[in-house]
Parts: structure tokens; C-alpha cells; sequence
């Protein structure tokens, strides 16, 4: 059905690694009716400990769990204060009590225990001390833990010379990223209005009275101020809160600049991704002032609704995360240009669940509804297609990797070229696969399964990593040449 597959595996694979923790809080009984009767008597019984006690089972918490975490004090003293309103006021905890009260309010959560898979490549900022020949790569990936929540990890590695790859040791404590203020964009904001439909006089007045780039008090002061005769409307304090909550979905987090970037997990930090961030592309980009920087589009899921969002960042140290808002981003699979292309920001989408398409941003910062690239035509997609990734330039157009999926939910990576100048142009297809799942691959989390969130150009090849079955990460090699030869221009069979 599908042929001889072009691109060779490395033979490296990455697998997930259950030693691989975070801290999240815990509170006993959260899930029953009586909560607070739980946490409360808890906290009771660590108040009436021995200090000396208290001091040996703090000494002995860290001495089993110190060298798994980044800063575990710290940790502890966070969750303590996010539990602390449960302390009677009279009582006053001397500092090694607090620490307990925060340890037995937490508990380890394995990020990739049940799956690693769905990467994404790019260059890596720092190329200093690199070979002739190589390349230093970062790669980002959909870590799946307990309930299946997903979150993005990364890893290192250096590619080339020839087929050469080498990943770094990933071992090590690992941190989440911590909240650091942003200030929130007031055109993104009423991007989202037609969407979320709410747009109206309370909104609008609102947004008339922000500057272009604002902050929580200046939100709260505009509502403050909002005139007598809207507070009176029904709709007002159900659009006031909508807004809050669009506002809220802008954030930052940062990392101490002595984690190594393969230590560093974004985790979900707000309502709108609270079961997960799933499938990263990212993609590197000409910043502002010319410097290279980073951007990345992935799926938000609350357990019952999807979005698409947008990571940013200069050096994978400070993450600053916007919506991405308009008929485009609709669906999963949003996946920007490297560059501008005519002067238009362009992205490939996939906003009806089944064809890739095309889509640019207009001036209201709102992503158009597509064109189409591509729909189901060969058998090994004829239940849905959808991008892998960014575009990849080169010198005869576009290379888009795709997905497909066919019968028994089998998937496979196949690819497309785009006309450079006019890329809602396909001029050639891959008429076969580039990948697709072999014996020691079907096997995972999702059976029958190969997928990438991008892959990159390096040395004459595309160099592309991929998840297995949803539950492993391989890797696939293949000269742009070999590839080139292999495809047929578009509408000639």
C-alpha cells in the first residue's frame, strides 16, 4: 500500500524514563466531599509533633528526596503558604514545621511515565565549541504522565557529520518553570472577542480604556472605572469575568540559568491546559532586532475543549505564552513559516480536522480562514491529513512533512514541496511515504502510529525525529536529494 519507505532510521531511540520527576501538590481527600476535613486534621496532627520530631522527619524527607529535585526547600515552602490559610491563626510554626506541613502536601508525578513521543528539532542557540560538520539541535517533546496529562520537555543532541547523532545525558533534577510577570497584549485581547463572543459595549469600553500593552492592576483599574449605567446590564459581570479569564491566558515562566535546558518542563499553568500541552512545533524565527529567537505552537486541552496556543522565547530560558485566535486556529496542527513570506506571516493548519491548509494573520492579529494545500488522496490518508511541523526552506520550494492516517488508524509521514514566493501553491508530492510504523514500532501508548512535530535541514539532509506509537522517539535520516528525486509534480500521477 505504501512501498519501500524513504527516509533510513538512526537506529538511536529515546524511551521514557519513569526517574524523570516533578513535585505537584497534593491534598489528601481533594477528590472527596470532605476535603477540607482531610487537609485540616493533617495539618493538625504535624502541629502536635515533638520538635524533635518534626526536625528529624523533615531531615530525613530531604535526605531521601533532595538530590531528585531542584531546590526542594523551596518547593516545600510554596506549597506551605498555599496551604497555610488551613493553620489556625493562633498558632504560630517555627520554620522546620512549615517545611513539613509542605512535604506531606506533596507528592512526585513521573512526567513521561506512560509515553514520550511527538518531537519537534531546532537549532540550538548555543553552537559553541561545535565540530565541522555538526550541529547542536534542540528537541522538544510531548511527555505523557498519570492521567494522561502531557507536558514539554526537551533534550540536546548533535547531529552530523554524515549520519552521525548524539544525544545528551538527560539525567538529573528536574524543574518546572516558575510564573514571572508579563504584561498582556490589548490587540490579542480583542482578537478573541469574535471568537469567544463577546464582544459588546462592556468589552469595548474596556478595551478602549487599556493601553497597548497592559498588566493586571491596569485591567482591574479599567474595570473599576467602568461607567454606572453598563454595571446595571446582566451581561456585564459574566463579560468582565470572560475577559479576566482571556487576560489570565497570557503568562510567563522562567528557569534558573543553572538548570540545564534538558532539566526544564513546562507544565500546564493555567485552567485552559490543565490536562495537558500537547505536540510542540517549534521553529526558529528572525526576532525584532534581527537575532534568531523561538516560536512554538501547541494544543491546549482543559479535558474537554482544545486551543491552540503560542510559545516564545529568545534562549529557552524565559517562555512567554499568547492564544492564537481566528477561524485558523480552531483545530490542532497550527504550524508557522519561518520567515515572512510576501510580507505576510503565513502558517499551515489543519482547521477541519482532516486537510491541511494555509492561513496568514491579519492586522486585527487574528489567523484567516485557509486555503487548502492538501486533502486525503492516497490510501494511506485517506482518513485525515495534517502537517508535521514548520515548512522547511529550500532551494526548489517548501518542504512540508505530513501525516496521514488509514485504515485500521495506521499512521504515516509522507511529504509536499510549496512554490517559495507563492506557497498556496503545491508544485510536488511525495507519491509514496516517507515513514511508516515497522514491526518494532506498532507496539505503544497509541499503536500503529508515527508522527513528528518537525524536523530540519542540516548537511544536504532532512534530519527527522519521531514518536513511536506514541510511547517512543526515534529518529530517520534522508538526503534532500534522494528526497527531491522522489517527488512528482503536482497533478501529474
Amino acid at each position: 500500500m505504501t512501498g519501500q519507505d524513504l527516509a533510513v532510521r538512526l537506529g538511536l531511540t529515546l524511551s521514557p524514563d519513569p526517574r524523570r520527576v516533578i513535585i505537584k501538590l497534593f491534598v489528601p481527600g481533594e477528590d472527596a466531599a470532605v476535603a477540607r476535613t482531610r487537609a485540616a486534621a493533617l495539618i493538625d496532627r504535624i502541629t502536635l509533633l515533638d520538635p524533635h520530631e518534626t526536625g528529624e522527619m523533615l531531615r530525613e524527607t530531604l535526605r531521601r528526596f533532595g538530590d531528585r529535585h531542584h531546590d526542594l526547600e523551596a518547593t516545600f515552602l510554596h506549597h506551605y503558604d498555599l496551604v497555610r490559610y488551613r493553620v489556625p491563626r493562633h498558632v504560630d510554626l517555627p520554620p522546620d514545621a512549615r517545611l513539613l506541613v509542605g512535604a506531606y502536601f506533596s507528592h512526585e508525578y513521573a512526567v513521561e511515565a506512560a509515553a514520550l513521543c511527538n518531537p519537534s528539532m531546532v537549532a540550538h542557540p548555543d553552537q559553541s565549541g561545535v565540530l565541522p560538520g555538526q550541529l547542536r539541535v534542540v528537541i522538544s517533546m510531548r511527555q505523557i504522565g498519570e492521567g494522561h496529562l502531557s507536558s514539554i520537555g526537551f533534550a540536546t543532541a548533535l547531529i552530523g557529520p554524515g549520519t552521525d547523532l548524539t544525544v545528551a545525558d538527560r539525567s538529573g533534577p528536574l524543574a518546572v518553570g516558575r510564573r514571572q510577570s508579563t504584561h498582556h497584549r490589548r490587540d490579542l485581547l480583542a482578537a478573541g472577542l469574535a471568537d469567544e463572543d463577546w464582544d459588546n459595549e462592556v468589552s469595548a469600553t474596556l478595551l478602549g480604556s487599556l493601553p497597548e500593552l497592559f498588566d493586571d492592576d491596569d485591567f482591574e483599574q479599567a474595570v473599576a472605572k467602568l461607567p454606572a449605567d453598563l454595571l446595571t446590564r446582566t451581561t456585564t459581570h459574566r463579560t468582565v469575568e470572560e475577559l479576566r479569564r482571556a487576560t489570565a491566558s497570557d503568562y510567563a515562566v522562567g528557569f534558573p540559568d543553572d538548570v540545564p535546558l534538558d532539566r526544564r518542563v513546562l507544565w500546564p499553568a493555567n485552567a485552559a491546559e490543565s490536562n495537558g500541552m500537547e505536540d510542540a512545533r517549534f521553529v526558529r524565527v528572525p526576532g525584532e532586532d534581527g537575532e534568531p529567537c523561538y516560536r512554538a505552537t501547541y494544543t491546549a486541552y482543559d479535558g474537554r475543549h482544545i486551543s491552540s496556543r503560542m510559545l516564545a522565547s529568545d534562549d529557552f530560558g524565559r517562555f512567554e505564552v499568547t492564544p492564537l485566535r481566528g477561524p485558523a486556529a480552531a483545530n490542532k496542527g497550527m504550524a508557522l513559516f519561518p520567515r515572512l513570506v510576501g510580507g505576510r506571516r503565513l502558517s499551515l493548519c489543519r482547521s477541519d480536522g482532516e486537510t491541511i491548509g494555509l492561513t496568514s494573520l491579519d492586522r486585527h492579529n487574528r489567523w484567516q480562514r485557509p486555503v487548502l494545500l492538501h486533502a486525503p488522496a492516497n490510501g494511506w490518508e485517506l482518513i485525515q491529513v495534517g502537517n508535521c511541523g514548520s515548512p522547511m526552506e529550500t532551494e526548489l520550494g517548501w518542504l512540508v512533512l505530513t501525516h496521514g492516517v488509514g485504515p485500521m488508524r495506521r499512521y504515516a509521514i509522507g511529504a509536499l514541496l510549496l512554490d517559495l514566493d507563492e506557497p498556496h501553491r503545491v508544485i510536488a508530492t511525495l507519491p509514496g511515504t516517507l515513514l511508516t510504523p515497522d514491526e518494532t514500532e506498532r507496539e505503544g501508548y497509541v499503536p500503529n502510529v508515527v508522527y513528528s512535530c518537525g524536523g530540519l535541514l542540516h548537511g544536504g539532509a532532512l534530519w527527522l525525529p519521531y514518536g513511536a506509537s506514541d510511547a517512543r522517539i526515534g529518529f530517520a535520516h534522508v538526503a534532500l536529494d534522494t528526497l527531491a528525486e522522489a517527488m512528482v509534480s503536482a497533478g501529474s500521477g
